[in-house]
């Protein structure tokens, strides 16, 4: 018997790519910070929570973020989103498995919370840009973010596919209700991921033998 599923939808960091938190944690020892102090810069100063989610919705651009960013860390601010993402890297084992659902005709979106594309493209420069994927759907250019339902039913509009014909995976637990409730199969990846392509080739490979 076919798969049930038509398409799946994946996001980047922390699930195509290793785990963001890791590369926090090489960033802060690359730029001599303390350890947390960029965690807190981006998840408890109001400055930097704020010019995270305008740069997520494209009411920033990729420089504002370096240079507020920049100033509260006392870091230099050029290339900075390049040089905060420089230790992430393909989580290989994720990318297989999106690579063998679209070889078996599977259709594969990418759906990010943006880090903006200019002048840095981290997309691109991880090798996970358009080439890969049937859609790419960035918060940046939708002016929406996740957890929003919009997004994800905009995804669904690029994929010209239903919520119960996709899969979606997502490392970040409150990013999962909403494609539920558009009848969307959900995964949660943590720190797993053979676990995790395991679960999509079960969900989307045919298993019946040619």
């Amino acid at each position: 018997m076919a798969a049930p599923y038509r398409g799946l939808i994946l996001d980047f960091g922390g699930v195509l790519t290793t785990r963001m938190r890791l590369n926090g944690h090489a960033f802060e020892r690359s730029e001599g910070l303390e350890p947390g102090e960029y965690f807190a810069a981006l998840n408890e100063n109001p400055e930097g929570i704020a010019i995270y989610a305008a740069l997520e919705v494209g009411k920033a651009t990729q420089e504002d973020w370096n240079r507020v960013i920049g100033g509260i860390l006392g870091v230099d601010p050029t290339n900075l989103m390049q040089r905060a993402l420089a230790n992430l890297h393909p989580e290989p084992q994720i990318v297989a498995a999106a690579k063998r659902a679209r070889a078996a005709g599977i259709r594969v979106a990418m759906l990010s919370n943006s880090f903006g594309i200019e002048p840095y493209n981290p997309y691109a420069d991880k090798g996970m840009w358009t080439n890969l994927f049937d859609a790419v759907i960035l918060s940046e250019l939708e002016g929406v973010r996740k957890p929003s339902l919009a997004i994800y039913e905009r995804a669904l509009e690029a994929l010209e596919l239903t919520g119960p014909e996709c899969v979606f995976v997502d490392d970040h637990a409150e990013n999962l209700p909403p494609a539920e409730t558009l009848g969307i199969r959900t995964i949660h990846h943590t720190t797993d991921p053979a676990g995790t392509a395991a679960i999509l080739d079960s969900l989307l490979l045919d298993p019946t033998p040619a």
